[in-house]
This record gives structure tokens, sequence and C-alpha cells, in this order.
């Protein structure tokens, strides 16, 4: 019970009477610290306790919006100008007639479904209309993103184009149900992106490039991985396909070394006899090569950069061709010397450079064009050097003798099949892929020399053309294996390298004949480009005859051009 306690009245009439005893605080402990003494008007709310919407008009826009502006009165900057009419206005956001989807048809190549989508903005690309996988959840992303990214790795150290590997990467997700991601390629790095929606972070993944090595077999064994991971048919789990991957990686050259030194002494004695040798002229040139090829291989264990190698093996050659002229045999000495060269011209980087630059990956066909660049130098280094001690000493090196042209057309399709399937063989391909490349090499050989010396047209013309057939028969056959061109093309191309015009260049060069030289270079550049866009050309007819998504008939530029 409360004890009762007794109030004093005021002393002084007119004071204010005091608190009843139960409203007054039991001591000044009692009263809150928050609460404003007496007299003191209490603060505003703060505006973050009266939040508004930030799709509410600001205050005083809905009476400009309602009225219209008059001379009088300056009207608001949101309000529509006078005699505006909505029913006559045009659709500013989605056009009265919606938006067409984008459907792309199941029996096309995954490679085509999969470019024509990144050739789309991310907001037109269509979504799956059914989850691929049986878990709704769905494999991890990181898991996912990697296996993508190990994927994109052997592609493009393979010597695959930048859109060619960003599509499989892009079919990867996609597969695994992660269908807002972007993939990124230059010439060293790999980066993919992945967002799950609007609002949730993105994730995102790369992976750089070191090492590049030239193993075709290989490059269709991850196309057998990917065409099954695209495959509805089949579910490969995130697991078997780094088991799967594991076993590409680990599998063996098809071919050892020393077949790989003889491949490349045969394709310069082919090459030598294509260019009007005899069996002698075979036999020394083949030798250069394989010196060449030996000391290379030396100079990679050894730890050397590619550019040293490449230097070192065009010298061998270049001394076989100065011996045979010190000896003043009545040979081809040039054949000889170019015959060494075929080797070493990196054909398909070249074309991969130029094929990038048409399709809008411009930073890797920099890279790439650069590349070949320093290749190209290395092997101009190393045979002038050969050539400068060769007029040193005396020796008499015609360059014009050798620019005679010999009609021998069964010896010359001969030779140039011969030198497709060495070429193949450099080039670690599988022996089912080899028949065709050299069939291909064949015919391309045919049209080049019915159009530049039977008769007598341009020499990067006739070397265009022939390219570009090479391209199309090469693109036909792998869409009918869903495989990847590159065992088809690049064997192929082998008999139109620029090998005579780069040494007739360099000779020029060390007689102190620069114009003739860099004349002769610039040519060797032109017929280069002319294979790398005849190439190019070739695969995009070839799509024109395979059946393709619908949208690839009216598909849009490369995806960082301007779209027209």
């Amino acid at each position: 019970m409360r004890a009762d306690r007794v109030v004093a009245k005021p002393d002084a009439p007119g004071a204010p009477d005091e608190e009843p005893e139960d409203r007054k605080p039991a001591s000044d402990e009692a009263r809150s610290a928050f609460v404003p003494p007496a007299g003191v008007e209490p603060p505003e709310p703060p505006e973050e306790e009266h939040p508004t919407s930030e799709f509410a008009l600001p205050e005083g826009l809905a009476e400009g919006l309602a009225a219209e502006p008059s001379p009088e009165k300056e009207g608001s900057a949101f309000a529509p100008p006078s005699g505006y009419s909505a029913q006559q206005a045009a659709p500013a956001f989605t056009p009265a007639y919606g938006i067409p989807m984008v459907r792309l048809s199941q029996d096309a190549p995954w490679q085509d479904r999969m470019r024509t989508m990144l050739r789309l903005p991310v907001g037109e690309r269509p979504v799956p209309e059914a989850a691929r996988k049986e878990d709704e959840a769905g494999p991890p992303v990181p898991r996912v993103l990697d296996l993508t990214l190990r994927i994109g790795e052997l592609l493009l150290a393979g010597g695959e184009g930048a859109e060619d590997v960003e599509a499989a990467m892009f079919a990867i997700c996609r597969s695994y149900g992660l269908d807002r991601c972007e993939p990124t390629v230059t010439f060293t790095l790999l980066s993919i992106t992945y967002q799950p929606s609007l609002v949730d972070d993105p994730v995102t993944a790369n992976r750089t490039v070191r090492r590049r090595g030239t193993d075709y077999t290989r490059l269709a064994a991850v196309y057998v991985l990917l065409a099954d991971i695209n495959d509805p048919a089949h579910d490969v789990s995130p697991e078997e396909a780094y088991r799967r991957l594991a076993e590409i990686r680990r599998n063996r050259h098809p071919y050892p070394g020393w077949v790989l030194t003889a491949a490349a002494g045969v394709l310069a004695g082919a090459a030598s006899v294509l260019l009007g040798g005899g069996a002698t002229v075979f036999f020394v040139a083949a030798l250069g090569a394989m010196l060449g090829d030996r000391l290379a291989w030396l100079c990679a264990g050894r730890g050397l950069p590619e550019f040293y190698q490449f230097l070192v093996a065009a010298m061998p050659p270049a001394a076989m061709g100065v011996a045979l002229t010190l000896l003043h045999a009545d040979l081809r000495p040039s054949a000889v010397i170019t015959g060494g060269l075929f080797a070493l011209i990196p054909g398909r980087a070249l074309v991969a450079a130029v094929q990038d630059g048409l399709t809008g990956f411009y930073i890797t066909a920099s890279a790439r064009l650069l590349e070949v660049g320093y290749f190209f130098v290395a092997i101009v280094v190393g045979v002038l050097s050969v050539l400068y001690l060769a007029v040193q000493f005396g020796a008499e090196l015609n360059p014009e003798g050798a620019l005679k042209a010999v009609e021998r057309p069964a010896v010359q399709i001969a030779a140039s099949m011969v030198l497709c399937a060495t070429f193949a063989i450099l080039l670690q391909q599988s022996r089912a892929t080899v028949l065709f490349a050299t069939l291909n090499g064949g015919v391309a050989w045919v049209i080049y020399a019915s159009i530049a010396v039977t008769a007598g047209g341009s020499a990067v013309m006739a070397t265009a053309v022939a390219a570009g057939l090479v391209g199309l028969f090469g693109q036909l056959i792998a869409r009918y294996h869903h495989t990847s061109s590159l065992p088809y093309v690049t064997a192929a191309i082998g008999p139109l390298l620029p090998g005579s015009a780069t040494y007739f260049g360099v000779l020029a060069i060390a007689q102190h004949n620069l114009d003739t030289g860099f004349a002769s270079l610039a040519k060797a550049a032109a017929l280069a480009l002319a294979i790398a866009i005849g190439v190019n050309l070739g695969g995009e007819l070839a799509r024109l005859f395979m059946q393709a998504p619908r949208t690839a008939a009216a598909r849009r530029a490369a995806k960082r051009t301007r779209g027209f």
C-alpha cells in the first residue's frame, strides 16, 4: 500500500498549484532525456519519417500537367505541347504492333544459334522454353563458370576465332541454365559474367591463356564434348564434363616428334617441287627443313621465345640454297629456300586475325596481327642474315630465273596434295580429317594455277578465289560433322602461302634493292590478306547453304559495331 503524504499549501497567494502526486515523477532521474524541456517547441520530424514514393510527381508538377501553358504563365517542362493528341502520338517505348519474338530453330547447328544470340541485344535474346536439367536448383554457378572458362581456354589456345570461342562459352552456360551471361574473349584473357536478375549481384570469373599449342585432335575432341553438352538427348553433368575435359588434356599427341620432323622435311620438298624443282631439289629442301625443325626444338627446350625459334628454323633452308649456289649446281636454289619457308609462315594465325577483325573483335585481331608480324620479322631476319653473308662471299643469287612459271600440272597437283597432307600432320590432325584436307588443298591449287598460271590472271585474285573455295568446302564438311572447320581449312591453304614473294623480297633487300624488296614483301602481305579474307568469306557463304536460324537472314552486324 502507498503511504499518505501531507501536501503543503503555497506560501504566497496566486502561486500555481503543484502537480498532482500521481502525475509527478518520483525524481529527476525518471524524466526521459529525450523529452524537450518546458517552453521549448518540439522540432519537426525529419523528412525520413514521412517517406514519399520516388514515382510521385513533385509539388506543383501536377498543376502544370493539367493546365496548358499560357503566354502569361510559364508552363512545366513536363507539360505536353499544345495540339498534342495521345491517339495520334507515335509509340515511344513499345511499338503498337509489339516486339517480334525471336525463335531459334533447334535443327540448326549450335554454333549458328549461339552466334545469332550473341549478336542480339540482351533484352531481345529468347529465353529457353523449358529447363534442360531435371534439378531445378541447377549446378553451382562458380563451377559452371570455371568449366566454361577451361573449355574456352582450350579453344582459344588451339587457334579458334574469338567469336567462335564466345559462342561456345555462351552455349555451355545456357545448357546449364545460366541464361543471363556475357562472355568476353581477348587474345590472352577470357572473362564471363553471370547476373541472375537485375537486382542480384553479378558473378564474374576470368582465366588467362598463357600457353598456346597446335593440336587439332584435341580441338576436335573438345567440339565433341560441346556437341554432347548442347544436345538435349544427352544429360552431361558438370562432373562428367570435367572428367572428359581432363581426359582430353591428358591425351598424347597422335604423332611423335620424329614424325613431325619428317613431315616438315617432306612439306619443304613438296613446296620446292611445286615451284619447279626436281628430285635433287626435293631432298636438299627436305634436309634443310629438318635441320631447321630440330634447331627450333632445341631452342624450345632451352626456353627461348618463339621469335628466336622461327629465326633459327629459317636459317638452314637458306644455307642449303646458298650452298647450291656456291657449288654452281644447275639447280634451283630459290626453290630450296622458298620450300623451307612454307612450313614457317603462320597461315592460321593470320586467318584468325583477319576473321576476328571482320567480326568486330578488334583488340584480339590487333594482337594476332602483331604476333604474325613478329613471326614474319623473325623469318625475314633469319633468311636475310644468311643471304647477306652469301652476298659478301660472292654468291650470285639471281631471282629473275626463279620467277619463270613452270607448268607441270600432274606433278604440281601431286606436290600440292603431299604438301597439304604433311601440313595436316604438323597440325596434329586426326587421320580421319587428313584425307579431306589433302583433297581440299589439291582443288585449291588447281583453281589458283588455272587463274594465275594458265589464264595469266592476277595472283592476288587467284589466291582469294582459291581460298574462298577452301573456306566454303571446309565449313560445309565441318558443319556436317558438327565440329571445327580448322582441320579442314588450315592445311588446305598450305599451297597458297606467299613463300616465293617473301623470299624474293628478302633477297632484294640483301642485294640493296630496297624498293624491289619492299614491293615484294607488300605483295606477300597482300597475298596473305587475300587468303584470310577468302577463307572467312567462304565460311560466311557456307552458312547460306546450311539450315540456319530464322533471324540469320536478317542478322545484325558484329555486336561491337553500330549494327547497320
